[in-house]
């Protein structure tokens, strides 16, 4: 095992232990038998050792998303996704904080990987017209709801005591990202076939074909046609009032 190694699962194991989700770098060097010119070197200062803490922590949450292949159902994916981000913060109550705090200069690496795996998954959605909006602001608006129910969950059990709250937050904010058949219907196939609700046609059909156009671009147009083609459809899918919630006799009953 290497010395940064051996650092970074001695700082991964006082965090979790620690009362108040801090440590300081004498304990660390201390328990990892090392003396303190080390630990800089490697990291620099103690908000580098707190970043290569969280990203060493976060990777074996991560490692089973890189691995995982995608599924039939795009939607169950994203579903899932959200699940396990939650039970991830409640397993790593410390680790998650430190992830999402605003003190750290530069966000963690595994956060932007986390990002990224999301939007996949979205575009995925998009690609089947299952999407009400672009997969990069649907991604945006599902993640920062991610983020703020588990750093909830995390920080005020006491007050955050409905065990059904996170699957509320993440059913009401994917109502708003997706189209009804993917809420309520079966979205294994290929194609969209339900209804959509007024005024939402036209941005989830730029939706899909501009998720369509990037996994397959056209070649009958130049780079800079298909960078302002892209660029139109982005925005006529985001298109303001787009994102209604599905009518209160579709939504299933909790």
């Amino acid at each position: 095992m290497s010395t940064r190694t051996r650092i970074l699962e001695v700082a991964a194991e006082l965090l979790a232990k620690s009362p108040n989700g801090d440590i300081s770098t004498r304990a660390v060097c201390d328990a990892a038998q090392v003396g303190a010119p080390v630990l800089y070197r490697q990291f620099g200062d103690k908000e580098g050792l707190l970043s290569a803490v969280v990203d060493y922590g976060f990777d074996t949450y991560l490692a089973t998303k890189r691995l995982r292949e995608p599924g039939t159902d795009p939607i169950q994916d994203l579903r899932d996704g959200w699940d396990t981000h939650v039970a991830f913060a409640l397993a790593n109550p410390h680790l998650y904080r430190l992830m999402n705090s605003p003190l750290m200069r530069k966000p963690p690496a595994s956060a932007a990987e986390s990002h990224q795996i999301l939007t996949r998954d979205l575009e995925r959605a998009a690609a089947r017209g299952l999407l009400r909006l672009s997969p990069e602001l649907a991604a945006q608006m599902i993640m920062s709801a991610n983020v703020g129910v588990a750093l909830m969950l995390v920080s005020r059990p006491g007050t955050f005591t409905d065990p059904d709250m996170s699957r509320r937050v993440r059913d009401a904010v994917h109502a708003a990202a997706f189209t009804p058949e993917a809420m309520y219907g079966d979205t294994s196939g290929e194609t969209s076939t339900a209804p959509e609700e007024p005024g939402t046609e036209t941005p989830a059909a730029a939706a899909r074909l501009g998720a369509l156009l990037r996994r397959t671009p056209p070649s009958s147009l130049t780079a800079v046609e298909a960078a302002l083609l892209s660029e139109w459809l982005e925005r006529v899918a985001n298109t303001p009032g787009a994102t209604v919630p599905a009518p209160a006799s579709t939504v299933q009953a909790s």
